[in-house]
């Protein structure tokens, strides 16, 4: 048994149980050890949890970063479509990721910064929305992963949510309020005609 199997079996176990039902004596009983066994890879719960989340984030933080060609506009929405589908991938995964920190991501996200900065975006402006985007992003799949699915409570007038259309309405809003701040590029000084 080494950190990463244990890592493995818990996200396994996250995903049968979920996050409430995630305990160390469950952990134990599924890798066949005694409970204290876990301690000499993960101190506390909490350590557990931090690794769980990091793991749970790879498709997300391995994802190619931007590049010079790339319009900052299209990434800025990519990138916060990646952190829902990352999140979206694990039961509970909104839940586990929130209040993480993102000590192995911080490389990646200066270069993010980078990017956005290089591209004309004020770097105030850039924290505040990609801080923003990754806030409004966890929230909208905490509320996703939390639906049961029960509308029989609402009047007949009231369509059923489509969690990812409200998600692409709200994230557009987002980079709307972005745009304010960033420096014009020739689409933004030419937009093209409404069809």
């Amino acid at each position: 048994m080494n950190r990463e199997t244990v890592v493995t079996q818990a996200l396994d176990l996250l995903d049968e149980v979920g996050l409430e039902d995630v305990s160390t004596r469950r952990l134990a009983k599924r890798l066949g050890v005694e409970q204290p066994s876990l301690y000499y890879h993960f101190r506390t719960k909490k350590d557990l949890l931090a690794a769980m989340a990091a793991a749970a984030m790879a498709p997300h933080t391995t994802a190619p970063l931007p590049t010079p060609e790339d319009d900052w506009r299209e990434w800025f929405l990519e990138n916060s479509r990646s952190l829902r589908r990352t999140l979206l991938q694990r039961r509970d995964g909104a839940r586990l990721h929130a209040g993480s920190a993102p000590t192995g991501d911080l490389d990646r996200i200066r270069r993010k910064m980078h990017f956005l900065v290089a591209s004309g975006v004020p770097e105030k402006a850039a924290q505040m929305a990609m801080l923003a985007a990754s806030r409004y992003t966890v929230g909208c799949v905490l509320e996703e992963q939390a639906d049961t699915g029960q509308t029989e409570d609402l009047p007949a007038d009231v369509p059923a949510l489509d969690h990812e259309a409200a998600f692409e309405a709200g994230l557009d809003l987002v980079l709307g309020g972005l745009l304010q701040h960033a420096a014009p590029t020739d689409s933004t000084l030419h937009p093209e005609p409404e069809r």
